[in-house]
């Protein structure tokens, strides 16, 4: 439950919660002084996280960056933990063992509840960082899984420094989570990370900001269907009568299926792989499809698993059986008037006092965050987008992060705790 300070701020009266907004202004010299003093420690740790190798299924990678993680957070006062998923919702593509996630807490002297997520986990194989070691290249640092997401991961750790030198402790807890399985859709996390997000006034996530260091409120969320179904193998010239053709059956499933994507309301489904058969001459046992799904509110996978079920139940061969699982490897994240509050304070803060521009993104646009995870059950905003700037994830060698958003960024997520903590949100 979101703190009662904060439900008596959503509940206020426009008037009174101008009265308690702080007016945008010059930026607080101090904390952007202090910001701009980070840049090189920022970057002293960057190196050092990009030069941890921590691909998804590399769980001796994933501990190493947890470790380092960790300690940087008990370093600096933090309740910390390093947590072994053993709640796992399995997915098709789940590995058998998953790396661990790092939990924080500090507390402060006031009763708001903020939480701070990352990933250090990334889509790279071992061996790959020395195609993309860490470099310095004009306003650019490039390397291994540099934008996605240790960018994020060291924001966090030079976050709560910054704050416990101001003097800024008017939150009531900071939670910090930082999971190691983000790439492969969070099956080891995605209950954590929803449980903590319950407990939050808010949630500021910190992947990249995109080129343009917008802000997101909305992202669509992505599913996986599996059909299989399976007949009997006969021999397709001197018996086809004697088999079942699971070929046949799927085929009939799939057209079924085509209509129920509703594009106006981002609702997609899309049939992208099939397989059948093994020889020409023997009529196919077993036939298997996937298909991705696309959607923008929660409710709309369920309806749709529901109609998908249904649909199995009508068989063109009563003989043939037919299974459908369907997976939410992410759900929506969807926008609210809390998160939309929050969203256009940072705005403030980057337009009228860093004079920089910022778009806040209502809309969903792509898809796959944590933080859709984190709004699942929760009653406080939602904001993704809190790291730099920067381009190229999931490349071969051209992932970046640009050098001057450092300091702009540290400065919007402390003026964001300690506003929010404050009762200074416009």
């Amino acid at each position: 439950m979101p703190s009662p300070a904060f439900a008596l701020f959503r509940a206020a009266p426009l008037a009174l919660v101008l009265a308690l907004g702080s007016a945008y202004a010059a930026p607080q010299t101090e904390l952007l002084d202090f910001a701009k003093k980070e840049q090189q420690p920022y970057l002293d740790t960057l190196r050092d996280l990009v030069h941890i190798e921590s691909g998804s299924k590399d769980v001796e990678g994933v501990k190493k960056i947890a470790e380092y993680v960790a300690g940087k957070l008990r370093a600096q006062g933090g309740k910390v933990e390093v947590i072994t998923p053993t709640d796992v919702y399995r997915l098709d593509d789940t590995p058998e063992k998953i790396g661990p996630m790092v939990h924080a807490e500090f507390k402060g002297k006031g009763t708001s509840r903020i939480m701070l997520i990352a990933h250090m986990d990334t889509v790279y194989l071992p061996g790959m960082i020395k195609d993309q070691p860490f470099r310095i290249d004009g306003d650019k640092a490039y390397g291994l899984g540099i934008a996605d997401d240790k960018q994020g991961v060291a924001l966090i750790l030079h976050i709560v420094p910054m704050l416990k030198k101001l003097g800024i402790e008017d939150f009531g807890t900071l939670t910090v989570l930082i999971n190691g399985d983000e790439e492969i859709s969070s099956p080891g996390a995605r209950s954590t990370i929803v449980r903590l997000g319950a407990e939050q006034d808010a949630v500021f996530s910190f992947e990249g900001g995109g080129t343009d260091g917008s802000l997101r409120l909305a992202t669509s969320g992505i599913g996986s269907a599996y059909l299989k179904v399976i007949g009997k193998a006969s021999h397709a010239g001197a018996k086809p009568e004697d088999g079942v053709n699971s070929l046949y059956e799927i085929s009939h499933q799939i057209l079924q299926m085509k209509d129920l994507s509703k594009p106006e309301q981002g609702l997609k489904l899309n049939w992208t792989v099939s397989k059948a058969g093994t020889n020409r001459n023997v009529i196919p046992a077993e036939s298997t499809a996937q298909a991705d799904a696309r959607a923008l509110k929660v409710d709309d996978f369920t309806a749709l698993e529901k109609a998908m079920q249904e649909k199995i139940t009508h068989k063109l061969l009563p003989a043939s059986k037919v299974e459908l699982k369907f997976e939410v490897r992410r759900p929506p994240l969807e926008a609210n008037a809390v998160g939309i509050q929050l969203a256009k304070h940072a705005q403030g803060i980057y337009d009228q006092e860093l004079s920089l521009p910022m778009k806040v993104m209502e809309k969903a646009t792509g898809g796959g965050t944590d933080a859709a995870f984190a709004a699942l059950k929760s009653k406080g905003g939602v904001i993704e987008g809190f790291g730099l700037s920067g381009y190229g994830a999931h490349s071969n060698d051209a992932e970046y992060v640009q050098i001057s958003t450092i300091a702009p960024r540290l400065y919007l997520a402390a003026r964001m705790i300690q506003d929010l903590s404050r009762g200074q949100i416009k």
